[in-house]
Protein backbone atom coordinates (compact mmCIF):
# COMPACT_ATOMS: atom_id res chain seq x y z
CA UNK A 1 0.00 0.00 0.00
CA UNK A 2 2.72 2.55 1.22
CA UNK A 3 4.92 1.71 -2.20
CA UNK A 4 1.51 2.33 -4.27
CA UNK A 5 0.98 5.71 -2.60
CA UNK A 6 4.96 6.53 -3.12
CA UNK A 7 4.66 5.69 -6.91
CA UNK A 8 1.13 7.69 -7.33
CA UNK A 9 2.57 10.93 -5.24
CA UNK A 10 5.81 10.70 -8.06
CA UNK A 11 4.33 10.54 -10.81
CA UNK A 12 2.19 13.58 -9.95
CA UNK A 13 5.61 15.11 -8.56
CA UNK A 14 6.48 14.66 -12.64
CA UNK A 15 3.53 15.34 -14.38
CA UNK A 16 2.97 18.59 -12.42
CA UNK A 17 6.53 19.87 -13.19
CA UNK A 18 7.29 22.33 -14.91
CA UNK A 19 10.35 21.79 -17.61
CA UNK A 20 13.34 23.11 -15.72
CA UNK A 21 12.06 21.47 -12.68
CA UNK A 22 12.11 18.09 -14.70
CA UNK A 23 15.65 18.97 -16.20
CA UNK A 24 16.56 18.98 -12.54
CA UNK A 25 15.25 15.48 -11.65
CA UNK A 26 16.80 13.96 -14.30
CA UNK A 27 20.15 15.01 -12.88
CA UNK A 28 18.98 13.69 -9.14
CA UNK A 29 18.62 10.70 -10.89
CA UNK A 30 21.88 10.66 -12.65
CA UNK A 31 24.08 11.83 -9.24
CA UNK A 32 21.53 8.93 -7.40
CA UNK A 33 22.54 6.12 -9.80
CA UNK A 34 26.83 7.50 -10.02
CA UNK A 35 26.44 7.80 -6.03
CA UNK A 36 25.24 4.38 -6.02
CA UNK A 37 27.95 2.59 -8.67
CA UNK A 38 30.61 4.43 -6.77
CA UNK A 39 29.58 3.27 -3.54
CA UNK A 40 29.12 -0.74 -5.33
CA UNK A 41 32.64 0.09 -6.35
CA UNK A 42 34.38 1.05 -3.32
CA UNK A 43 32.89 -1.60 -1.32
CA UNK A 44 33.79 -4.96 -0.33
CA UNK A 45 31.48 -6.87 -2.18
CA UNK A 46 32.25 -5.18 -5.57
CA UNK A 47 29.28 -6.23 -7.42
CA UNK A 48 29.91 -5.42 -10.76
CA UNK A 49 26.49 -6.71 -12.18
CA UNK A 50 24.97 -3.47 -10.17
CA UNK A 51 27.95 -1.32 -10.99
CA UNK A 52 26.80 -1.73 -14.54
CA UNK A 53 23.02 -1.67 -14.09
CA UNK A 54 23.51 1.84 -11.84
CA UNK A 55 26.16 3.35 -15.00
CA UNK A 56 23.54 2.57 -17.66
CA UNK A 57 20.54 4.16 -15.68
CA UNK A 58 22.88 7.31 -15.46
CA UNK A 59 24.23 7.09 -18.87
CA UNK A 60 19.95 6.83 -20.47
CA UNK A 61 19.45 10.01 -18.19
CA UNK A 62 22.29 11.61 -19.96
CA UNK A 63 20.89 10.28 -23.34
CA UNK A 64 17.53 11.72 -22.03
CA UNK A 65 18.81 14.86 -21.89
CA UNK A 66 20.33 14.90 -25.51
CA UNK A 67 17.41 14.11 -26.52
CA UNK A 68 15.38 16.79 -25.05
CA UNK A 69 16.98 19.27 -26.61
CA UNK A 70 16.13 22.23 -28.47
CA UNK A 71 18.54 23.24 -31.02
CA UNK A 72 16.28 26.10 -32.58
CA UNK A 73 15.41 28.31 -29.06
CA UNK A 74 18.93 26.83 -27.15
CA UNK A 75 21.54 27.65 -30.28
CA UNK A 76 24.98 27.07 -29.33
CA UNK A 77 24.27 26.39 -25.35
CA UNK A 78 22.42 23.35 -26.85
CA UNK A 79 25.02 22.31 -28.96
CA UNK A 80 27.51 22.64 -25.78
CA UNK A 81 24.97 20.85 -23.55
CA UNK A 82 25.06 17.92 -26.13
CA UNK A 83 28.78 17.91 -26.47
CA UNK A 84 28.90 17.67 -22.60
CA UNK A 85 26.51 14.58 -22.02
CA UNK A 86 28.00 13.29 -25.29
CA UNK A 87 31.45 13.19 -23.21
CA UNK A 88 29.44 11.90 -19.88
CA UNK A 89 28.24 9.15 -21.83
CA UNK A 90 31.64 8.03 -23.43
CA UNK A 91 33.77 8.71 -19.98
CA UNK A 92 30.88 6.16 -18.30
CA UNK A 93 31.05 3.67 -20.89
CA UNK A 94 35.23 4.26 -20.22
CA UNK A 95 34.51 3.79 -16.12
CA UNK A 96 32.04 0.91 -16.91
CA UNK A 97 34.46 -0.94 -18.58
CA UNK A 98 37.45 0.00 -16.64
CA UNK A 99 35.48 0.01 -12.90
CA UNK A 100 37.11 3.36 -12.30
CA UNK A 101 35.13 5.19 -9.77
CA UNK A 102 37.21 8.12 -10.02
CA UNK A 103 36.07 8.67 -13.15
CA UNK A 104 32.41 8.02 -12.33
CA UNK A 105 33.04 10.75 -9.62
CA UNK A 106 34.37 13.45 -11.49
CA UNK A 107 31.22 13.21 -14.14
CA UNK A 108 29.15 13.17 -11.41
CA UNK A 109 30.67 16.58 -10.33
CA UNK A 110 29.92 18.26 -13.13
CA UNK A 111 26.54 16.76 -13.48
CA UNK A 112 25.98 18.22 -9.65
CA UNK A 113 27.00 21.78 -10.61
CA UNK A 114 24.74 21.72 -13.71
CA UNK A 115 21.94 20.61 -11.70
CA UNK A 116 22.78 23.06 -9.40
CA UNK A 117 22.53 25.68 -12.10
CA UNK A 118 19.26 23.92 -13.82
CA UNK A 119 17.85 24.53 -10.10
CA UNK A 120 18.60 28.06 -9.96
CA UNK A 121 17.52 28.26 -13.45
CA UNK A 122 13.98 27.01 -12.78
CA UNK A 123 13.24 28.34 -9.46
CA UNK A 124 14.04 31.73 -11.25
CA UNK A 125 11.76 31.18 -13.74
CA UNK A 126 8.97 30.15 -11.35
CA UNK A 127 9.89 33.13 -9.24
CA UNK A 128 9.47 35.13 -12.90
CA UNK A 129 6.10 33.25 -13.84
CA UNK A 130 4.35 34.20 -10.15
CA UNK A 131 4.99 37.40 -10.75
CA UNK A 132 3.29 38.21 -13.58
CA UNK A 133 0.52 35.66 -13.32
CA UNK A 134 -2.82 37.30 -11.49
CA UNK A 135 -5.11 35.07 -9.45
CA UNK A 136 -4.38 32.77 -6.94
CA UNK A 137 -1.12 30.88 -6.41
CA UNK A 138 -2.09 27.06 -5.78
CA UNK A 139 1.87 26.39 -5.56
CA UNK A 140 1.83 27.50 -1.63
Amino acid sequence: MRNNALNAYKQTKVKTAGQGKLIVMLYDEAIRQMDKAVELLESESKSFDKVNAAIIKAQDVFTELMVGLDFEKGGDIANNLLNLYMFFNQELVSANIEKNSGKIKHICKMATDLRSAWDQISNTAVSEDSRTTSGVNIAG
